[in-house]
């Protein structure tokens, strides 16, 4: 079976695109099944370019095929921040508290009408070094006042959906999978993967360009 990597080492992430890649005819693997990894600058200033630098890259370094995602929080009232820096917003890499405390006191006096945010996935597939398309999911919200509930991470306890009264850490992890911006780019990517069992980069079916 042909291997996919995802590239990325994010143990919590990795649990949401196996069950949202269940299924398609590949083995899924991770950065953190590798003793070795490619050390991959994000210096890109979008979702998509990151996305696909990193799919570039460990496609390369592990000669196969690899999926990379970029994903982040846009919140209007900021101008789209933090955006390609959510996950370093407050500074520290991955401290998603720090992060929620920055965001908070940032939004400190906006009124819940314009606490209005998405969250966004781009998704970058490649091949041995070629990109071969790309994938873009979304999740529309508001910006809580506080966080609440304990499942997920990063923005999740301060994400809140109206229109189930709930902000993302208080679903059960099998509906946010549904819902996700990031199910909603994988998504689209097993079903690329799926229709294209047998798919090579450079097969004239395969545009590289966003798909």
């Amino acid at each position: 079976m042909e291997r996919l990597v995802i590239g990325t080492g994010n143990k919590k992430k990795m649990v949401e695109i196996r069950e949202i890649l269940k299924g398609i005819p590949y083995e899924i693997v991770s950065l953190a099944d590798f003793e070795r990894q490619p050390d991959i600058v994000e210096d890109g200033d979008t979702f998509l370019a990151n996305a696909v630098k990193k799919a570039l890259e460990t496609s390369l370094f592990y000669d196969c095929f690899a999926a990379s995602d970029d994903s982040g929080l846009e919140v209007d009232a900021l101008g789209g921040a933090p955006g390609v820096y959510s996950a370093r917003f407050a500074g520290e890499h991955g401290n998603d508290a720090a992060n929620n405390r920055k965001l908070l006191e940032e939004l400190q006096g906006v009124a819940d009408e314009r606490r209005t945010a998405r969250f966004v996935c781009t998704v970058a597939l490649a091949d041995r070094g070629t990109f071969v398309g790309s994938f873009r999911g979304e999740l529309t919200g508001m910006i809580a006042r506080s966080p609440s509930g304990a499942s997920g991470f990063g923005y999740d306890p301060v994400f809140f959906l109206p229109e189930y009264g709930k902000t993302v850490a208080q679903l059960p992890l099998e509906e946010k999978n549904r819902i996700s911006h990031r199910f909603r780019a994988f998504s689209q990517l097993a079903e690329f993967l799926c229709r294209n069992e047998s798919f090579r980069a450079g097969d004239p079916r395969i545009a590289s360009t966003d798909i």
